[in-house]
């Protein structure tokens, strides 16, 4: 007979005008991992916010049963309490306290409200050897990697006697090294601790790699749920129950007329903005056409960002070198308005932090970027902005019940194309796309895809940052690969391999 640890059932929760989650079902086994895969707003958050206390119960509709018991949590304290914890996208550590500091944040080993920091650092130092973290416990939390940080968090639910462990998207921000020893972390937790774990990604391979169960969610009800030792599993099949239809082209065609050169960057030489003798780019030499894709392949580290942010109106680096040039013609690019009035835009790898301003309107934030378009005398004309944000609603399919939502209410996939709609206002030239499609899930990103195709059909030069190597070969027209602030290669997209551009990665 099956251990069931944790069953959710008819799980239903409303917003006004939404409903998130229709009868969701959810069984996790005991010494388990089991994914939770659908797209951008198909409800996986929502659901887990309800099993980990963050939506109280009274407030949505079905039963939870954890070991056996009935149970209805009314705050993340009380789900922490009966072994359940939550590790959220953006992790919960203060960067400025130390390792052991943050591995006890909130469940502090103290006496009389004294903390004992011998046992602290004790205690720490015991947790972060059943996970393999070796630096001092004394180490400030923002002195090590992002890998690392989430092996904290991992430690800090070990603390709390953690038996059903919720990641959410926990390899979004983490290179392919630092993803591999945090999904074997999972493993071993599942296999010498005994802990289970729900698993919500978007990076199917990673699935594929590492759960034993397989649950998907569609529009907030439960499609089917896959066991991996009896089932038939395919990405094609999980793609298919995720967005309900088959997409036998991860990539759209794109057959565009490729123009003259519109953007060109010569001898891009940048240093690092604290570390003025650490050069961070190094004679960096680059050309886009009129309708052109070009691709910045790379490692984590290798340039790519700090190349697009110095570019873009020198927002990064000190000591900049180089020319930028416009259809022939040497341009200053020495702010962001100057970027933007000549046409650049940027769209960064991180929406939430730099994107969007979350606290306001789909309406507010898709004029933010040239609010001068839809004013006049610095007054702004709101009829005039609101036929904007419905046009750029509507343009994109962005899928909100009204401009007037607040852009932190939408799923991720939706604040990408907010923060596009953002940035194709101000009517660019040049687009600079940073990691467009992180921590969106495969129908989003085909969506995303095609308004880039769409955005080159019509002139615009496109230059695509991507960590990962099949989107960055199927989007690509031609791709600069760069490694350690260099460019090492230039190839065609049509004709590059993934161990070609790795190839030129390691060999620099």
């Amino acid at each position: 007979m099956e251990n069931i640890l944790l069953e959710m059932k008819n799980i239903t929760k409303t917003f006004p005008g939404v409903k998130a989650l229709d009868n969701v079902n959810l069984r996790v086994r005991e010494k388990e991992i089991h994914a939770l895969v659908g797209e951008n707003g198909a409800g996986k958050s929502t659901l887990m916010k309800i099993l980990s206390g963050v939506y109280p119960y009274g407030t949505y509709e079905g039963e939870i049963f954890f070991e056996g018991k009935a149970c209805r949590f009314s705050d993340i304290k009380s789900s922490e309490k009966a072994g359940i914890v939550i590790i959220h996208q953006e992790l919960a550590l203060s960067p400025h306290l130390s390792i052991a500091e943050n591995i006890f944040l909130g469940n502090e080993r103290a006496k009389n409200s004294i903390i004992n920091w011998d046992k602290t650092r004790e205690d720490a130092l015991i947790y972060m050897k059943k996970l393999g973290l070796e630096e001092n416990p004394n180490t400030p939390v923002s002195k090590i990697g992002v890998g690392k940080q989430q092996i904290v968090e991992i430690a800090k639910a070990l603390a709390k006697d953690v038996k059903l462990l919720i990641l959410d998207e926990p390899t979004s921000a983490l290179n392919e090294k630092d993803s591999d020893n945090l999904l074997n972390l999972l493993v071993e937790l599942k296999t010498q601790h005994n802990i289970s774990s729900v698993l919500i990604s978007h990076k199917l391979n990673e699935v594929a790699k590492v759960a034993d169960s397989i649950t998907i969610l569609r529009d907030g009800k439960t499609i089917e749920t896959l066991e991996v030792e009896t089932d038939q599993i395919s990405e094609d099949r999980i793609i298919k129950g995720m967005v309900g239809r088959e997409i036998t082209d991860r990539f759209p065609k794109r057959n565009n007329e490729i123009g003259d050169v519109v953007f060109e960057v010569r001898d891009w030489t940048v240093y690092h903005p604290e570390y003025s003798e650490r050069k961070m780019l190094d004679q960096i030499n680059i050309k886009v056409r009129a309708g052109e894709v070009v691709g910045l392949a790379g490692l984590m580290g290798a340039g790519r960002t700090e190349f697009a942010t110095s570019v873009f109106g020198k927002y990064y680096g000190t000591k900049i070198s180089g020319k930028t040039l416009i259809n022939g013609q040497e341009v200053n690019l020495s702010s962001i308005p100057d970027a933007i009035e000549h046409g650049l835009s940027y769209v960064t790898e991180d929406r939430k932090e730099y994107g969007l301003i979350l606290i306001e309107d789909v309406k507010q934030n898709t004029t933010l970027a040239k609010l001068d378009k839809v004013a006049t005398h610095g007054v702004i004309n709101e009829n005039e902005e609101i036929l904007a944000a419905e046009e750029f609603k509507t343009r994109m399919n962005t899928k909100t019940p009204s401009i007037l939502q607040l852009a932190g209410n939408l799923s991720g996939g939706n604040q990408q194309k907010l923060v596009l709609s953002k940035w194709i206002f101000t009517d660019p030239k040049i687009l600079i796309l940073d990691e467009p499609t992180r921590g969106i899930d495969v129908g989003a990103k085909y969506e995303i895809y095609t308004i880039i195709n769409d955005l080159a059909a019509r002139g615009m030069a496109c230059i695509f940052i991507s960590s990962e190597m099949p989107e960055i070969i199927g989007m690509s027209d031609r791709i600069y690969v760069m490694s350690e602030g260099r460019i090492t290669a230039e190839l065609e997209g049509k004709t590059a391999t993934q161990e070609e551009i790795m190839r030129h990665i390691l060999n620099n």
